[in-house]
């Protein structure tokens, strides 16, 4: 037997156990990429989540995609010309244990996919957002299978391999490009964090003022008064230019913070109406922007956000 003939070396071992896991290392960064692509263009009404970390998601797919996909594209690249020098390579016994529990796998999760669309449509749960993830599991586990199969009969399949390969590739490009558009270049992620940071900063001084007020009964005229050094509170201020946030007393319990952002606002929540959550009229949790300078108008319910009664002092003992 071919088997017999040909010694399985360190090397192969590490080599097939490198193919095995970068693909699956890349067919999962596709996965999440479709899916992350599907939840953002075909929002769930019945679902709660988070626009950041849907991009999130998308960075960390687009990363393993970059690093991961390539090197799965050299090792089988290296593996085809060893077995080109050394056709017995192909047939070593790690080599057919894990090629056959790959195709035993992706037939497990094509009738798993089936058995899920069937059972969501019997529950009533048949969407096109879901229709959509249903059918990237099955282009992606379905793909995989189809590579491996004939590659295990060792007989070129109508079209040939080599076609079938570019046609990946160039889907994987594809994909990759397009999550640049969805959560745009680096560069404008580095200006979200610091639009992020900026309304992180408004935030603690919003509830600085809030608890001024709770303590003294009435608002701070300037921002300075929060300073605290027994807390070690100091007014924060933006983080690229280094100013200090606008500040504008404008009744008794209402006050205006501003800023200037560099980017619109992404809107962080899908449906918040699904979660219990404070109105955002009652006390600022709307942090919404344009670019550019852009203030908040917050007014203190005095039923909500009562002042803390003075602490009576004791009579001393006579």
């Amino acid at each position: 037997m071919t088997e017999q003939t040909y010694k399985t070396s360190p090397k192969d071992i590490f080599l097939q156990l490198l193919a095995i896991v970068t693909l699956y290392g890349s067919a999962a960064g596709v996965l999440t990429l479709l899916f992350q692509f599907i939840n953002v263009q075909f929002p769930d009404p019945l679902e709660y989540y988070s626009m950041t970390s849907a991009y999130s998601s998308i960075r960390f797919a687009v990363s393993s995609l970059i690093i991961v996909f390539p090197v799965y594209l050299w090792v089988m690249r290296f593996l085809e010309k060893l077995y080109t020098k050394e056709p017995e390579r192909k047939d070593i016994r790690i080599r057919k244990w894990l090629v056959n529990f790959t195709l035993f796998a992706a037939g497990l999760i094509i009738m798993g996919d089936l058995v899920a669309l069937v059972n969501s449509f019997l529950g009533g749960e048949l969407t096109v957002r879901f229709v959509l993830k249903v059918f990237s599991v099955f282009l992606v586990s379905g793909a995989i299978f189809w590579y491996y199969y004939w590659d295990m009969k060792d007989t070129e399949p109508p079209g040939g391999l080599k076609f079938f390969i570019w046609v990946v590739i160039g889907a994987v490009c594809v994909g990759v490009v397009s999550a640049f558009f969805v959560i745009g270049s680096p560069q404008q992620e580095r200006l979200r964090k610091f639009d992020n940071q900026r309304v992180g900063d408004l935030h603690t001084i919003q509830w600085q003022i809030v608890n001024y007020w709770q303590q003294k009964g009435t608002l701070p005229e300037t921002l300075s008064l929060l300073e605290d050094t027994i807390s070690g509170f100091r007014v924060p201020s933006d983080p690229d230019t280094g100013r200090a946030y606008e500040y504008v007393l404008k009744s008794e319990r209402a006050f205006e913070l501003c800023a200037v952002f560099v980017l619109a606002s992404v809107k962080e929540v899908r449906d918040p109406q699904t979660v219990p959550f404070m109105p955002d009229s009652e006390f600022g949790t709307n942090w919404d922007h344009a670019a550019g300078r852009t203030c908040f108008e917050r007014t203190i319910d005095p039923d909500l956000y009562p002042p803390r009664e003075k602490i009576d002092k004791p009579i001393p003992a006579r």
